[in-house]
């Protein structure tokens, strides 16, 4: 298990945990939730912030914040 800020560019994982108070209601809201795919599209210039895809919704989010959510990797 590890947490979002660490996958890379075009890799896959399932979200296992969330640390609910240290990340904004909206991603909750959009489908940030144990459960849930997430793929990694894009990583800004400055390696911040990530470009993923959460159950189907485009977000944007910061490393700070991918911090506080953690995967499993799917092959």
């Amino acid at each position: 298990m590890i947490t979002l800020d660490q996958i890379e560019k075009n890799q896959r994982g399932k979200i296992v945990a969330i640390d609910t108070e240290s990340i904004p209601l909206k991603l909750i809201e959009m489908g940030c939730l144990p459960g849930n795919e997430v793929y990694l599209v894009q990583v800004a210039p400055l390696k911040d912030p990530l470009y993923l895809v959460i159950d189907g919704c485009h977000l944007a989010i910061r490393k700070e914040t991918a911090k506080h959510i953690s995967i499993d990797l799917i092959s």
